[in-house]
């Protein structure tokens, strides 16, 4: 996966991909008519494009991904915290924190992690 990051539109799409995948490139189309109003070519550009970006592929006809939703979006993350904080979740959640109060949940599913990752 080359490029980690989406538009606006091509998240709508993506979505609409990983929400119904296995799907046909044709039913891909009837499904992006529907829910952004896009017409066949602009479906299929779309999809050639995230195609060549190694997050989907359309073999025979059928669109699946290469690239889960969850992967996708955590590296998405990684290189976020990369590019604005250097690489330091500590930096992130200090500064996530500052403007966002975590709950009591929030807080203890944050400290299970930790402990999980510590024991490894």
């Amino acid at each position: 996966m080359d490029e980690t990051r989406l538009g606006t539109v091509e998240s709508r799409f993506a979505e609409i991909i990983w929400q119904n995948e296995p799907l046909s490139s044709g039913e891909l189309v009837r499904l992006c008519e529907k829910e952004l109003q896009w017409k066949k070519s602009t479906t299929y550009t779309v999809l050639k494009k995230l195609c060549e970006r190694g997050i989907f592929q359309n073999i025979g006809g059928t669109v699946t991904s290469l690239v889960s939703k969850q992967d996708f979006y955590a590296a998405q993350s990684e290189k976020f915290v990369e590019e604005t904080f250097r690489g330091s979740l500590p930096a992130f959640l200090a500064a996530f924190t500052k403007r966002k109060k975590l709950s009591t949940e929030e807080i203890s599913e944050i400290r299970r992690m930790i402990d999980t990752y510590g024991e490894e």
